[in-house]
């Protein structure tokens, strides 16, 4: 299958295709004569595997090492619960650190009336302020 129906049936479109094969996601099609890429049918699976290892969250690199397990034969489902559980610490700690930022944001703009002149703004005064 050529680009355009892999982008189709993936339902991504032809940058993020060219971007996958760039990064190393997704082996290099081989190319007709008159230079078309020549993608396989697996390739929707893997693209698919792809955009939803993203929608979870993982990086590029994450991603590309779940597809490194996909195809070592020593790997086991273990391995692949071990990058899942760190992944869930990683979001553990995005949630925590987007909570504070959360209260100190609400704190701030709780202080402030929506009155006035800016100069006097507490909110604008806070990101001005030197951290000690």
């Amino acid at each position: 299958m050529n680009i355009g129906e892999l982008a189709k049936h993936s339902e991504v479109n032809l940058e993020t295709i060219r971007f996958y094969e760039r990064e190393g996601l997704l082996p290099k099609a081989p190319r007709t004569a008159s230079g078309y890429r020549v993608f396989p049918v697996e390739a929707v699976q893997r693209v698919r595997f792809i955009k939803q290892a993203k929608e979870l969250g993982f990086s590029l690199k994450e991603i590309k090492e779940l597809l490194a397990l996909r195809i070592d034969p020593d790997s086991t489902g273990a391995d692949v619960r071990k990058r899942a559980k760190a992944k869930i610490a990683d979001i553990d700690e995005k949630m925590k650190t987007l909570r504070s930022m959360k209260k100190a944001l609400t704190e701030l703009t709780a202080a402030c009336r929506g009155k006035g002149s800016i100069s006097e703004c507490p909110i604008l005064e806070s990101l001005n302020a030197e951290k000690p």
